[in-house]
């Protein structure tokens, strides 16, 4: 059995899985949170094991504890802490490598890259552009390589799928010299979960990857919609940073850069305040006071007028970009839905592509209510684009890729 350890390191927390890649079985997953607090939540998961042709009849095992956790370097002690109490025992399935998220990888990481100092010194520099996001990610992989220290580590990059973008998809209309000097232009984000959706959707509708038009909408708190041609990304609605496209839990989406100039001048916001009224104060919890669409739906369904305001502008923005990437790819084969937001809510998805019949789309209302798990199809059978939802995988499509580079 060959397992490949996948880490996705936040500021405050590390999330894990061990991954059998010969059978793409997950042994085990955990996560811990709030590290550096007083007290931090911890979760392992074994799961359990079936080899290629064994039928899974056992529930899966969760250890929850709390305990101090100072940094990451102690986050991972406690991991393997984790699976020595509790198992599957890391001797009996030693991680032949382990697979990093990276969030940002700039315009220079465009594949899984093996990672040595020169790595790691290239993800530092980056930050300027994730400064939320690489110094965790860097964090994780400095604490993993002191760990495991002989087995190979490998970067798997968010922007790295948008690489295939055309200039006339990520370059933005400003000073052209500036924009070189200071790495600005579109990067787009998900990348790894939009490639596990469109292949996964590719192979439940046994059609060729290089044949299909597709847009994958990843909803969660975090949201993104890309356009998919033939198994490449030619449009995305993330940017620069993971803030542009949607609207999501706490971040604003597009909106007039003039209107933060205009927040500036008259309420004397500072550049700093500006940012965390985009990231931490907009969004859905700007307009309702709410970031969990669960909550959204549930003041809408009793009437709340700022809660309705709230899903109206979510889902006129699905729309929006719906049409435009539509039209950018010359028609749609395939629409599929994911993430946490886009996996669940069903009057989203409905809302979504009510105003979509005019391309082929056509919803079937019991398929889309239907409470199924798995990747099933929420159009009718007439319908000339399939809608699917396809449950997101990331930790397996980055063991994937950490193996495909073995």
């Amino acid at each position: 059995m060959s397992a490949i350890l996948v880490i996705n390191s936040g500021s405050s927390s590390l999330k894990y899985s061990l991954i059998d890649i010969a059978h793409e079985h997950e042994l085990a997953n955990g996560l811990i949170e709030r590290i550096g607090q007083d007290l931090s939540p911890v979760e392992h998961k074994v799961r359990p094991q079936a080899g290629a042709d064994a039928v899974v009849t056992m529930l899966d095992a969760t250890y929850p504890s709390e305990r101090a956790v100072a940094d990451h370097d102690a986050a991972f002690a406690v991991m393997l802490e984790q699976f020595a109490e509790h198992g599957p025992s890391l001797e009996e399935h030693p991680p032949v490598a382990v697979g990093h998220r990276v969030v940002h990888g700039g315009a220079r990481f465009f594949a899984p890259t093996l990672i040595d100092d020169d790595v790691e010194r290239q993800i530092a520099e980056l930050s300027v552009l994730a400064p939320l996001h690489n110094p965790a990610n860097l964090a994780g992989i400095v604490a993993a390589r002191a760990v495991f220290g002989d087995v190979p580590h490998v970067a798997v990059f968010d922007t790295a799928f948008h690489q295939t973008l055309p200039p006339a998809a990520y370059t933005y209309a400003i000073d052209a010299e500036l924009a070189r000097e200071h790495r600005v232009r579109r990067y787009g984000f998900h990348g790894t979960s939009h490639q596990y959706v469109s292949e996964s959707a590719a192979a439940f509708l046994d059609r060729d990857l290089s044949e299909l038009r597709q847009l994958v909408f990843h909803l969660g708190n975090g949201a993104s919609v890309t356009a998919i041609d033939g198994g490449r990304s030619v449009e995305t609605s993330m940017g620069l940073t993971p803030l542009e496209g949607l609207v999501m839990g706490t971040r604003s989406g597009d909106i007039d850069p003039a209107a933060l100039v205009h927040l500036s001048r008259r309420a004397d916001l500072s550049i700093d305040d500006l940012d965390a009224l985009l990231n931490t104060s907009s969004g859905l919890k700007g307009l309702a006071g709410r970031s969990d669409m669960r909550d959204i739906l549930a003041g809408r369904e009793q009437g709340d007028a700022a809660a309705t305001l709230a899903f109206d502008v979510y889902v006129h923005r699905l729309r929006a970009y719906a049409g435009a990437y539509i039209a950018q790819l010359g028609g749609v084969d395939v629409i599929s839905f994911t993430a946490g937001v886009g996996e669940n809510a069903a009057a989203v998805r409905a809302e979504a592509m009510a105003t979509l019949g005019f391309a082929g789309v056509e919803i079937d209302h019991d398929r889309n209510t239907a409470r199924e798990r798995g990747i099933r199809r929420i159009s009718t059978d007439a319908s000339r684009v399939t809608v699917l939802v396809v449950p997101t995988n990331e930790e397996l499509q980055i063991a994937r890729q950490t193996a495909s580079l073995l």
